[in-house]
């Protein structure tokens, strides 16, 4: 690492992550430092005005293989940004900032809305978001501690 760059610690390739200011108390993330940008599986997207505002309400299930339980968010619309996907189509995706929690640290991310429901995980945590944060240990899974979500997984429909 360079002179003057430190990470904060090390994470695994998969971690249980939090997103604070969207209502998500837990969800599992890939965490892939060959894609850029992180994405949510969201559904159901609106875009509105809120005072002159550009937002975007979506719906999102946060436990993987499990449509019961829905999370329905709204956040700033930042832009729209062509991504390219997994399978090397570029789609135009919303991006919104919001906040991220692995393990103690909590910190703003842009995030894009996509659908994910055929992907393994519901979350994918970007380069950006990790870089000069953590160091990827691409052999462990789940070195943070899990966020605080008393009772998250207990108390779903």
């Amino acid at each position: 690492m360079k002179e003057g760059r430190t990470a904060r610690g090390v994470i695994g390739w998969r971690e249980w992550v939090a997103l604070p200011a969207l209502g998500v108390p837990a969800i599992k993330a890939k965490v892939d430092t060959g894609a850029r940008s992180s994405a949510l599986h969201a559904f159901d997207l609106t875009h509105f005005d809120r005072d002159g505002t550009a937002m975007v309400r979506f719906q999102a299930h946060p436990i993987q293989r499990d449509d019961r339980y829905i999370i329905t968010a709204e956040a700033t619309l930042l832009e729209e940004r062509w991504v390219r996907n997994s399978g090397g189509q570029e789609e135009l995706r919303p991006v919104i900032e919001t906040t991220v929690q692995v393990g103690e640290q909590i910190w703003p991310i842009e995030l894009t809305l996509t659908n994910r429901d055929v992907m393994g995980f519901r979350f994918l945590l970007g380069r950006q978001a990790v870089r000069q944060r953590y160091l990827v240990d691409p052999g462990h899974s789940f070195l943070q501690p899990l966020p605080s979500c008393p009772d998250f997984f207990h108390s779903r429909p």
